[in-house]
């Protein structure tokens, strides 16, 4: 018996006051077909532009604030966040269809990202200065200031987590900022969001959900939009945005290739590594390895790895003890990912599938057995297309050449992984894949340094996220010349 919980509802939150609406928007359980998990509400075009407005009144006064003044209203802000986790974890379970660990996590990586960003506040301010030089009778001094109104949009997969790699640098840079959860799970985001806002001085931090067709002013009516999500809602945005020239930072998916060398070590913490950067929150991570590329010598030993894992696979309700894999977010991505693995066995690949569909009250439920597929046609969309489910091909090759060139041959260029016991080949594939982010002998969301620039290449997406430099995305560069005038006079005798 699946365990349940009551319903739950949550509202705006503008200008340092909670708002309800008229209009709602109804959250679905994707492991119990017909059930709700709550709703939230669903703004009004004048409720994002009361937003936007709420947001705008108060960036004057935040901005003034030094970043070590701003810091300590972000540290006290955060102040007890962890009370609320076991609950905020357990709603977004229910919505998004993960595991519960994973939704603790989720959580837990948001308070990680917001002190790491907090670290940064010396930095922030941090100015440069261009001393005068022959020719050049200037002293010029470059700094940094904030954009202004900012607007974050996070994904359904790891919404909290994800937030937390541009909010908490958004703020700290001096701008006052909108979040706007995913409408399919916008629970556990706003509940977080809300208390963390009433916190800090009314309009520095305010929370819009509701349908798309109403949010066009926080794109066009604000300087910087951070958007996460798929490549077609990132251009989507931008094409909005460029309307204004709002700013954008773009992180969208990835088709990150996993590249086995002749050497890899393949024991038991590495392919426990790997088939987590594959098959955690079932396949739907925008970072996760989405292909495999093995030497053809271990290609049996990688699959027979990943075949004893999956056999130890079970699929259920995220929020019963013992689920290892929960459902698909949306009947859409499950129709999806079948469609992939069903061309892939009409094609005559090698596709074993594992793990038994649960019955009862989830039967029906967004749920899919997870599928290896063994070296596949690499035209087929299990290899081109980013699948984001439970689903991998498995492709062997020659040389390390030919696993560079297959590697880089896709439309996306997020992340990548090397494994192998040699540091030099390490680093000489590593530096050959055109991707945003690499890891040696690992991958996947749990093994990011959170320190580190994050961001994509390619289709994957414009702009970095985390570090200083994702501090510095909401910040405008200024230089400042100040003439030296007698370092003028000398230069003009």
């Amino acid at each position: 018996m699946t365990e349940m919980l009551e319903t739950v509802h949550t509202g705006l939150y503008i200008g340092g006051a909670a708002r309800q609406t008229v209009d709602t928007l109804t959250v679905a359980d994707p492991g119990k077909p017909g059930v709700t998990v709550g709703s939230a509400a669903s703004a009004s075009l004048k409720d994002v532009d009361d937003a936007v407005a709420a947001a705008s009144a108060a960036f004057p006064a935040w901005s003034a604030l030094s970043a070590t003044e701003r810091a300590e209203q972000m540290r006290a802000a955060l102040e007890g966040i962890a009370e609320e986790r076991d609950a905020d974890a357990a709603i977004l379970s229910q919505e998004n269809g993960k595991v519960r660990l994973e939704a603790w996590v989720d959580s837990l990586v948001f308070e990680i990202r917001w002190n790491l960003a907090l670290m940064l506040a010396d930095e922030v301010e941090a100015e440069k200065v261009l001393p005068v030089v022959p020719g050049i009778p200037v002293e010029t001094t470059i700094s940094y200031q904030p954009l202004g109104v900012v607007t974050v949009i996070v994904p359904f997969n790891w919404p909290i987590a994800i937030l937390a790699a541009a909010l908490p640098q958004a703020l700290l840079a001096g701008n006052t900022v909108i979040v706007k959860p995913p409408p399919t799970t916008p629970l556990a985001t706003t509940r977080v969001v809300q208390r963390i806002a009433e916190k800090l001085p009314a309009g520095v931090l305010n929370v819009v959900t509701g349908k798309d067709e109403n949010m066009g002013a926080l794109i066009s009516d604000v300087a910087k939009v951070c958007f996460t999500g798929s490549v077609g809602g990132g251009k989507r945005i931008m094409e909005v945005a460029s309307q204004s020239l709002t700013r954008v930072t773009l992180e969208l998916g990835g088709n990150d290739a996993a590249v086995f060398l002749e050497d890899a070590i393949l024991d038991d913490t590495h392919l426990d590594r790997i088939y987590a950067a594959v098959f955690d929150t079932t396949g739907q991570i925008c970072m996760n390895a989405k292909r495999l590329y093995v030497h053809h010598s271990r290609l049996d030993e990688l699959v027979d790895g990943l075949t004893a894992r999956l056999e130890k696979a079970v699929i259920g309700y995220g929020l019963d003890e013992g689920t290892t894999m929960g459902p698909l977010h949306s009947p859409a991505q499950k129709a999806f990912v079948a469609d992939l693995i069903q061309e892939a066995k009409d094609a005559g690949a090698d596709v074993r599938e594992f793990g038994e569909l649960p019955g009862g009250d989830l039967a029906g439920g967004n749920f899919l057995r997870p599928a290896i597929v063994i070296d596949p046609d690499p035209t087929l969309r299990v290899v081109t297309e980013e699948q984001f489910g439970p689903v991998i091909p498995i492709i062997p090759f020659a040389t390390e050449d030919e696993a560079v060139a297959a590697a880089n041959d896709t439309w996306s260029g997020l992340c990548g992984s090397v494994w192998t016991a040699d540091v030099d080949a390490a680093n000489r594939v590593g530096s050959q894949l055109v991707c945003g982010y690499v890891w040696v002998n690992d991958h996947g969301a749990t093994r990011l340094d959170l320190r580190a620039p994050f961001g994509g290449m390619k289709q994957s997406g414009m702009g970095r996220e985390q570090g200083i430099e994702g501090i510095r995305a909401f910040q405008d560069t200024r230089s400042i010349a100040h003439i030296d005038t007698a370092a003028l006079a000398a230069q003009a005798h």
